[in-house]
């Protein structure tokens, strides 16, 4: 299922099968049924549809709020983001079903899956009904590069994606809100409040499963986390960061702060 979705390159399509197979999980775990976890060889990338044109980072225009055609390449870039974790969340799953791990580590990832798909879904839609589309603009080149780094690194992998670049979303999501409500934008804002609340619990998912995997193999979760995010994030964090919201989601100041663009030596 997995598999399936990763290799399904329509964004709309891509998240109609990642809800299909999210329902057809639960409904199994509901009915007690035995769910065996299979075997299928992720891709290296996912696929992707021929629009947005990916582009170099450094390359993607800067978006400006203050117009509408700015608050729309802001959406056009979340919903990027949230088809990208779609991807990240099954690709989790597949890329190291190998390692054995409890059935509620597969009901953490499912649920996140379909609701970056959701995610997806309503910021495209306040995207057509401002008079554009997802794939109308060039987007970043660079979301998948986290994964391709860690696809050998079970630690590193939740390290990375859930516990730094989602919770960098916690950090900035609020702003963007403040944005949308300032031009009077209701859909966004609707979409953004929901996307913001059900982030805390994909960082949450993250931190769970890394201390549970340190415990597993006897490390010290802060020590590994710090020695992770150097090798496989490029750059340091970057604050302001919302400490209440990472507090919540199981992420301390003393995980974040020393890999900070602020930290003493930086």
């Amino acid at each position: 299922m997995a598999v399936e979705v990763l290799t399904t390159a329509d964004g709309r399509a891509k998240t109609a099968l990642s809800h299909q197979h999210a329902a057809t999980w639960r409904a199994a775990r509901a009915a007690g049924t035995p769910c065996a976890i299979g075997n299928a060889t992720p891709p290296d990338a996912p696929s992707r549809p021929d629009r947005p044109a990916l582009l170099d980072p450094r390359d993607v225009p800067r978006r400006r709020p203050g117009t509408l055609a700015g608050r729309q390449a802001i959406l056009h870039a979340i919903a990027h983001i949230e088809l990208n974790a779609v991807d990240l969340h099954w690709d989790i799953i597949a890329r190291f079903a190998h390692v054995p791990m409890p059935m509620g580590y597969f009901d953490d990832w499912v649920k996140a899956a379909d609701e970056e798909s959701k995610h997806f879904n309503l910021v495209c839609d306040v995207l057509e009904e401002s008079g554009s589309h997802y794939g109308a603009l060039a987007a970043h080149a660079g979301m998948w590069r986290a994964a391709a780094d860690t696809h050998d690194n079970f630690l590193g992998r939740l390290a990375v994606v859930p516990m730094v670049l989602e919770a960098r979303g916690l950090d900035v999501t609020p702003s963007m809100i403040e944005v949308f409500k300032s031009a009077g934008d209701t859909g966004a804002v609707a979409a953004l409040e929901v996307i913001y609340a059900e982030e805390v619990g994909h960082v949450a998912y993250g931190s769970k499963w890394f201390h549970f995997l340190c415990g597993r193999h006897e490390l010290d979760p802060k020590d590994t986390f710090h020695d992770l995010v150097r090798r496989y994030f490029h750059g340091a964090l970057k604050p302001p960061f919302n400490e209440e919201k990472r507090a919540e989601a199981g992420l301390p100041p003393d995980f974040y702060w020393p890999l900070s663009d602020a930290a003493p030596g930086r």
